[in-house]
């Protein structure tokens, strides 16, 4: 069950995203409008250091006008293919750590309906720490917290980053199986 695009238009192009206007084709034949946010897409890390506990960082979201307890990420660059690589970027960037492994754990779709945003989850370990270098708009605390206080934290409210529900999670679950 497909829809086709027939035709389409850019409402808004901004920085970091795209508001955009399709027309399609419903599978029955009829038409139908489709709105949606453009993306170029994201990473997010789950920072496992020596002792059990993730690096997180807290930091002031506009959009809902509060910090937000959140594990490292960021937007890929426009034309950054190599998420990986942008991973790694974020993770030192925002914590100041390097590790020795990285492991994808996969996608987070955070809205399917109306956002083109994919975020790729990875679990980083054989941490080493060095300077951070936030973005020039990016005030972040760090602070690490033990992967089992963090996932009871997802699990009971107290995060509410749908991105750091989903990867630490997951990197629990993955670890646990160990």
């Amino acid at each position: 069950m497909t829809e086709k695009r027939l035709d389409g238009s850019e409402v808004y192009s901004g920085k970091i995203l795209h508001v955009m206007v399709d027309r399609v084709e419903l599978p029955d034949g009829k038409e139908a409008t489709r709105e949606y946010v453009g993306h170029p897409g994201a990473v997010c890390v789950v920072p496992i250091n020596e002792r059990g506990e993730v690096l997180c960082v807290r930091q002031f979201r506009y959009t809902h006008g509060r910090v937000f307890l959140e594990i490292p990420a960021g937007k890929l660059e426009i034309g950054e293919t190599d998420r990986a690589a942008a991973a790694l970027r974020e993770l030192r960037e925002e914590t100041g750590a390097r590790c020795e492994s990285l492991t994808f754990i996969g996608d987070f779709i955070p809205s399917p309906a109306i956002l083109g945003e994919v975020i790729s989850m990875y679990i980083a370990e054989g941490l080493s720490m060095g300077d951070t270098d936030p973005d020039d708009d990016e005030f972040i605390d760090i602070e690490a917290i033990p992967l089992d206080k963090l996932a009871e934290m997802c699990v009971s409210g107290e995060i509410a980053d749908g991105k750091t529900i989903a990867a630490v999670l997951k990197a629990k679950y993955i670890l646990d199986k160990r």
